[in-house]
């Protein structure tokens, strides 16, 4: 009983581990005050209660958001499987008490193009479970949070032991309608500046290959991610490439149009939806996972 006494007293307050993991889940005080129903005045002083108790700091505080620390980024799986395995525990003894929650994490363009317009009609189809949908580009921040469902982009094994492919993409020029009207052939690329996504490994290069064209006089500018390359082109930065489908939503919202009317070419690698093994899916996730897959179909 002395044993469980002192181990007790070593756990922190399960309300101080709620807060710690909305806010840092959504980076934002005031944004887990809003998901908890709490002030933000009241998380910051949790978040402070939590941090003495364990005599490290887990966020970095910015004006208007936080950032974990090293020691916050460790701490954060463990609580959020502990709290997980708490709920699933609850549900299974005494019924289903609030909303089944899902953690999906996803490569950026693809919740832009796909996710931001579909979770809306997957919460009307199923008001029971709640997405918690976070997103990046890089895998070394997916391997710090719990996730039941990753989408990457690129080769799935190196992210989970099962996977469902989702969509290969499509790459074709885009720039301002004016720029266009200038592009009529290939070689009239060459006298704008190219926006290249240096994540990628099929750019400008892998394009200028299949329109049999020589890049030695190109002028390249680099970003990291095609939303970004999509902004630029259409602040009059150059020409970006399309990685239709999941890019159709950014360039329509930054009135881009294709460079050369019918070209396109087949990407190199596409998205797909990562996790353990279909066995371990929780009931959420399964639910989740069948209705995306249901959402890129076509009707």
């Amino acid at each position: 009983m002395l044993s469980l006494l002192l181990m007790a007293s070593r756990i922190p307050s399960l309300n101080w581990l709620r807060v710690f993991e909305a806010a840092a889940r959504t980076e934002s005080f005031a944004r887990a005050a809003q998901q908890l129903n709490m002030s933000a005045a009241a998380v910051s002083q949790q978040v402070k209660a939590l941090e003495t108790r364990l005599g490290a700091r887990l966020f970095v505080r910015h004006p208007h958001s936080v950032t974990l620390t090293e020691a916050g980024r460790g701490y954060l799986p463990s609580v959020q499987q502990s709290l997980l395995m708490l709920e699933t525990a609850t549900t299974g003894l005494f019924g289903e008490t609030r909303q089944q929650r899902v953690f999906v994490q996803s490569n950026m363009l693809f919740a832009h193009g796909f996710l931001s317009a579909g979770i809306p009609r997957f919460n009307q189809a199923h008001p029971d479970v709640r997405v918690m949908l976070g997103t990046s580009n890089q895998a070394s921040e997916n391997a710090s949070q719990f996730t039941d469902l990753q989408i990457v982009f690129g080769n799935p094994t190196l992210f989970g032991a099962a996977h469902d492919p989702l969509l290969q993409e499509r790459l074709y020029p885009m720039a301002l309608p004016q720029v266009a009207d200038r592009i009529t052939a290939p070689q009239d690329l060459l006298d704008h500046v190219l926006i290249e996504v240096a994540s990628h490994r099929a750019g400008w290069p892998y394009v200028f290959e299949a329109l049999k064209l020589p890049q030695g006089n190109a002028r390249h500018t680099f970003v990291d991610n095609t939303i970004v390359a999509a902004t630029m082109a259409a602040a009059g930065g150059g020409v970006c490439l399309a990685r239709a489908p999941a890019s159709d939503t950014i360039t329509v919202m930054c009135g881009l149009v294709p460079c050369l009317p019918g070209f396109e070419v087949a990407g190199q690698e596409g998205y797909h939806l990562v996790y353990a093994e279909t066995s371990a899916l929780r009931p959420a996730a399964r639910i989740f996972r069948k209705w995306l897959l249901g959402y890129l179909t076509p009707t």
